[in-house]
């Protein structure tokens, strides 16, 4: 399937929250992600290769009569899970207030289509509903220019930077890390 033009997504595609039934499809996504882009994730292929999908389903459980507070935003096209986003506020209660964005991935047939972004944006409308929250922050691989490009047009700022922050087959990795305010930025 060819990409729309850059900027504009497809009325193909449709952005919802991942739930118990896509456990199969989510773990298959995934693992892809890993193998495909491990710069991208804190986690690794051989770390989650076997891991039984009933486990994967028990992860996508919502809690009964909570606010949602975490999920994972999915990009269908046609019924096939092509792209995931994970969001989930933290839970300490000095950090509460704040949310991170995590697990991004879209897959490669399915890049510059806008996909990303339409999660993202849905993201962020889903952390103006959660209460007490106010930034959400994310990590990105500082050589991954794309991803640098959506996280600053959607207003995100770096605020810092993790050296060696990843050791993938003996090679360093620095990760930029991100911030974008629900509501303007306090003075310091």
């Amino acid at each position: 399937m060819a990409a729309p033009p850059s900027g504009e997504l497809s009325a193909t595609v449709q952005i919802r929250w991942i739930g118990p039934e896509d456990a199969p499809a989510f773990q298959a996504l995934r693992l892809s992600g890993l193998r495909e882009a491990p710069t991208a994730f804190g986690s690794s292929y051989a770390e989650e290769k076997d891991e039984p999908v009933d486990v994967v389903r028990q992860r996508l459980v919502q809690p009964e009569g909570l606010a949602r507070e975490r999920g994972i935003l999915g990009a269908f096209i046609g019924g096939q899970l092509v792209g995931t986003m994970g969001i989930r506020r933290l839970t300490s209660v000095k950090q509460q207030h704040q949310l991170l964005i995590w697990g991004v991935y879209v897959s490669p047939l399915h890049r510059s289509g806008g996909i990303a972004r339409a999660m993202l944006a849905e993201a962020l409308v889903f952390a103006r509903t959660v209460p007490g929250a106010l930034l959400v922050k994310l990590s990105v691989n500082a050589g991954n220019r794309a991803a640098l490009q959506l996280y600053q047009a959607a207003g995100f700022t770096v605020y810092g930077t993790e050296p060696a922050a990843l050791c993938i087959d003996g090679t360093l990795h620095d990760e930029h890390l991100m911030q974008w305010w629900l509501h303007a930025a306090p003075v310091p």
